[in-house]
């Protein structure tokens, strides 16, 4: 594969790196021991509906709530 870009970067006072001409807005991060750093771009998308284990996460909580299986209650007051 042939690098379509090739230049120096430097990290800033607050440890960022400024890519020029970014294709993505958002890239996921992998640091490798040997100094390494991979971007691969990421695109976020609103899912189209709830995932199955969600919704098992979901039943689960309703049927412990009904069970009577709920932690103290929290004294919210002072908000």
């Amino acid at each position: 594969m042939q690098a379509i870009k090739d230049y120096v970067v430097h990290i800033d006072s607050k440890k960022r790196v400024t890519l020029r001409g970014a294709s993505y807005q958002y890239y996921n991060v992998k640091e490798y021991d040997n100094g390494y750093i991979m971007l691969e771009p990421r695109e976020l998308v609103v899912p189209a509906s709830i995932s199955a284990k969600a919704l098992a996460d979901m039943d689960r909580s309703i049927a412990n709530f009904k069970a009577g299986t709920v932690s103290e209650e929290i004294d919210l007051s002072d908000f």
